[in-house]
């Protein structure tokens, strides 16, 4: 695949984003569905799911379907305000039907504008209560005249169901590794396109791996119910089979990159994208306490699956975050989706490829007897004798050879003869993580 230097995978994922742009897509619906039938194309072997509405799926339950038509706001003039097919950004998300004459001052409370960004048209929904609502700049809010006004939504929101995309891509072995992206979101390129670009990109790469030893899920959900939905279909074998997982969304602009923490702070999985980013410049990290996306959704307690999220510019964190402003020409780019590619593909290449220690007795096990340990007890042990205890005592499956040469604060090198020495008196193995018992102590 190429690197960041020659983008031509971003290239093709820039391309693809702008065949999805145009769509409307919500939480439910044919967007989200139009949405997957493409991504279909890029990665046979992706299934489609439908979850009836009213189905209860954990502490939730899944919404109404909403169908959006048309809609259009029109002036006392004639002059059109607002039309949803120039822009799907311009009517409130979940918007229930409407069709009604009323003043400026009567529009006024279904108006959204933001005053500090007077271009820009703001993404606002309502899933969960029933409102209709027009966005619009304030620059044009600005200039509305008294008068009367036309609002049309032709919307439906009626018994449907939820759609989500699952790939499951085999390996050698059962265990894991999660990557999860959202598509519910209309014309956003950061807070939407970036993350299922990426994600396809992931996809095509690990299909042409001729072995692979992880067995690959893929989750293209929407956000918060969707990923609710999908734990609730998929909790037990999650729980059972996940090593590590990647929660990707705004990983598509040059900015810089971001590492959100699992809720733990200290899995594996944590330290491998933690030392892989660390390689870019102008890298962010947050605590689990910065969470907004669908990573609250699989590290929280009872789900508590091993997943980070990555992103270039976080969240929120961008000022186009949510207006018409988040775009696929200031915004992301070909290489800013190649350099989210190539963290994440690192990220996977190392949990591939690195082993992690095992010890094989239960305890500290006798070192003397081995010749590892020093004959003559003094005030101090010595510095080769603490290393090998060290080592010992993280070999508890979850640290590999990188992980203890950064705990430990001394050259890998220095630790691999180490362990070759442990691996020859029995007392250490090497292997895959995971997230199984066959990887507990040897009895």
């Amino acid at each position: 695949m190429p690197t960041a230097s020659d983008p031509a995978e971003g290239r093709y994922l820039h391309d693809l984003a702008r065949r999805l742009w145009p769509i409307p897509r919500s939480i439910t619906g044919d967007g989200v569905r139009q949405t997957l039938a493409i991504l279909q194309q890029e990665m046979p072997g992706l299934t489609v799911h439908e979850v009836p509405s009213g189905t209860e799926v954990l502490d939730w339950i899944v919404p109404d379907e909403w169908t959006l038509r048309s809609a259009i706001l029109v002036g006392p003039d004639g002059e059109v305000v607002a039309d949803a097919a120039v822009s799907n950004l311009h009517v409130m998300g979940y918007s229930e039907p409407v069709d009604v004459e009323l003043t400026l001052d009567e529009l006024q409370p279904h108006l959204h504008s933001i005053p500090e960004q007077p271009n820009a048209i703001p993404y606002v929904t309502s899933y969960y209560n029933r409102r209709w609502g027009f966005c619009i700049t304030h620059e044009v809010r600005e200039q509305l005249k008294p008068g009367t006004y036309r609002a049309v939504i032709d919307s439906t929101l009626e018994p449907g169901s939820l759609t989500y995309g699952e790939l499951i891509l085999p390996g050698e072995s059962d265990d894991e590794i999660f990557i999860s992206t959202y598509v519910c979101h209309p014309s956003l390129a950061n807070n939407e396109l970036s993350g299922p670009m990426v994600t396809t990109g992931i996809a095509r790469w690990l299909m042409q791996i001729p072995s692979r030893h992880y067995t690959y899920r893929i989750a293209f959900v929407p956000e918060t119910i969707g990923a609710v939905t999908y734990i609730a279909r998929n909790v037990d074998v999650l729980k059972e089979r996940v090593i590590a997982g990647f929660q990707l969304t705004c990983i598509g602009d040059d900015r810089r990159y971001t590492y959100l923490a699992s809720r733990d702070g200290n899995l594996r999985i944590d330290r491998i994208a933690k030392r892989v980013l660390a390689t870019r410049e102008n890298m962010v990290t947050y605590s689990y306490l910065a969470r907004g996306s669908d990573e609250r959704q699989y590290c929280s307690p009872g789900v508590d699956l091993p997943l980070i999220s990555l992103m270039r510019s976080r969240y929120a964190d961008y000022p186009e975050y949510h207006t018409s402003l988040d775009d696929l020409d200031s915004v992301v780019t070909p290489t800013g989706l190649q350099g989210g590619l190539d963290v994440v593909r690192e990220c996977i290449e190392t949990l591939e490829g690195e082993a992690v220690l095992v010890a094989n007795q239960k305890g500290e096990p006798q070192l003397g007897r081995r010749g590892l340990y020093h004959t003559v007890m003094k005030k101090t042990t010595p510095e080769d004798v603490m290393l090998r205890t060290n080592i010992l005592a993280y070999a508890d499956g979850t640290h590999g050879i990188n992980d203890m040469a950064e705990l430990f604060d001394v050259p890998a090198a220095t630790l691999e003869s180490m362990i070759a020495e442990l691996v020859d008196h029995d007392l250490v193995r090497l292997v895959h993580q995971s997230n199984r018992n066959e990887l507990g102590v040897k009895i």
